[in-house]
């Protein structure tokens, strides 16, 4: 009976391995969603991630002194601030100053005017906008025209408060404009909620 021959000696056996396609494709597939991942985090961080605290009076009884306060970075790349909206901003553009959290009274365009304690919105009457009577009507004791990609706005606090009715502030540039105020995360007197 003839046998086969044995070669002396230690053999390794190399498999080659082959890159295939498919795990090409499942390589990038993984690192797309690891990016996408990254780009939400970072648009959600930098949108609405970013919080500031409300400092003094000039905003109750909607927001407190001491209350953080979520802003939203993204929405008025879309947008125009509107009335009633809560923006953050910078004071004359002042990158050394705090922050400024008021409300939007008038849009560009608009008349505002402040009279015998009630604020009037162009030559409307808003009775009911403000719990008090102004007292001050300032830069709108005599009608005022807002501005191009400007902005009225007035503390809640509305004699507490120091707004675009000061020739120290006067109207809102829309470049000094850090966000919308959306959601409070603390309060003193009530609980946590989307800023109205």
């Amino acid at each position: 009976m003839a046998g086969r021959k044995k070669k002396g000696g230690l053999s390794f056996y190399y498999k080659e391995k082959k890159i295939t396609n498919e795990k090409i494709k499942g390589v990038l597939g993984y690192l797309f969603w690891v990016f996408l991942a990254v780009l939400i985090a970072y648009v959600f961080v930098y949108s609405v991630g970013i919080r500031t605290s409300m400092i003094g009076t000039s905003m109750e009884p909607s927001l407190y002194n001491g209350q953080e306060i979520m802003i939203d970075r993204i929405i008025y790349n879309f947008l125009k601030p509107s009335h009633g909206d809560v923006i953050v901003f910078r004071p004359n553009g002042n990158e050394g100053s705090h922050l400024y959290v008021k409300r939007v009274i008038g849009v560009p365009g608009d008349i505002i005017q402040i009279y015998g304690g009630t604020l009037y919105l162009n030559g409307e009457a808003q009775p009911d906008m403000f719990v008090d009577k102004i007292a001050d009507g300032g830069l709108a004791a005599e009608p005022l025209t807002v501005p191009e990609d400007s902005y009225f706005v007035m503390g809640d606090n509305c004699n507490n408060s120091e707004d675009s009715r000061s020739a120290n502030l006067g109207c809102v540039n829309i470049d000094t404009v850090y966000g919308k105020a959306w959601y409070h995360l603390a309060a003193q007197k009530e609980g946590l909620g989307f800023i109205k």
